[in-house]
């Protein structure tokens, strides 16, 4: 596995702690996004795997997330979350100013990414959204509606086939097990509703991945979000069986693959 090291740096709002996977030999630069509730050190084997591709990888953990400063899983405003995934941005660009750089965002951090795109997108050689939340999501659109947020966490038996998965997501001290917050919510229905309003992706190369088992981030509600930000190069990928994790399911090699392959053609185009 790929060695990484940890790094800080001010954000919007706190200090976001993010990790870094040097490559000497790199072709290319990622910044990986992560979801809701989690952390990047869940994505040691993203990372691995874009390394050994010919990538340096970065990810950061949000704030409200995993090592970084603020109130658990508290962001009240999306577009602070971007800019500090474009202050990571330019951290990569600064050190390897001669390489392409790609955005890949999972779930909240497709829609983190998905706006990124819109807001940054003319300095990206691709971006990648795998279950990512635009559109509509059922779950916060059900919780805006209720007076008090119920203590129900997401079950980690709908991440991934492979059980293992829930387990280790289940036991991890820097995974978020309680309930959303208010603000959160809010905050969330209303990027999804500027991200629909925000328009087309134009000709950036895109790859959209989901599970056609997610019962997560339902593929019904996503759909018509890639369908208002799609531009002229838009690539989707629905995986049969996959549930909401698919850089973590049964045949996550395979996923990505998919990835790897869709970076290559991007790539040789630049």
């Amino acid at each position: 596995m790929a060695d990484s090291h940890e790094l800080t740096f001010a954000g919007t709002r706190e200090t976001i702690t993010a990790r870094n996977w040097p490559n000497p030999e790199a072709r290319y630069t990622v910044v990986l996004v992560h979801g809701y509730g989690e952390h990047i050190g869940r994505y040691e084997h993203v990372a691995d795997a874009l390394a050994t591709h010919g990538a340096v990888v970065y990810g950061l953990d949000h704030m409200g997330h995993g090592k970084s400063g603020g109130d658990r899983v508290v962001i009240k405003d999306f577009e602070d979350v971007v800019t500090d995934v474009h202050t990571l941005v330019e951290t990569t660009r600064a050190e390897y100013p001669d390489l392409p750089t790609v955005v890949i965002g999972h779930s909240m951090g497709g829609m983190i990414a998905a706006r990124y795109a819109q807001r940054y997108g003319d300095g990206l050689a691709a971006l990648v959204l795998s279950g990512p939340v635009i559109g509509s999501w059922s779950v916060v659109d059900q919780l805006s509606r209720l007076p008090e947020i119920p203590d129900t966490p997401i079950d980690p038996s709908t991440l991934s086939r492979d059980t293992a998965v829930g387990t280790a997501y289940a036991a991890d001290p820097l995974v978020w097990h309680g309930p959303f917050k208010r603000p959160t919510v809010d905050a969330f229905l209303a990027m999804m509703a500027t991200i629909t309003a925000g328009g087309s992706l134009g000709e950036l190369p895109t790859l959209w991945v989901h599970g056609d088992a997610d019962e997560v981030v339902p593929l019904s509600g996503s759909r018509p979000g890639v369908e208002a930000i799609e531009g002229s190069n838009l690539t989707e990928i629905i995986v049969p069986g996959a549930r909401h994790e698919v850089f973590n399911e049964t045949n996550k090699d395979e996923v990505l693959a998919d990835v790897t392959h869709f970076l290559d053609r991007v790539l040789r185009s630049t």
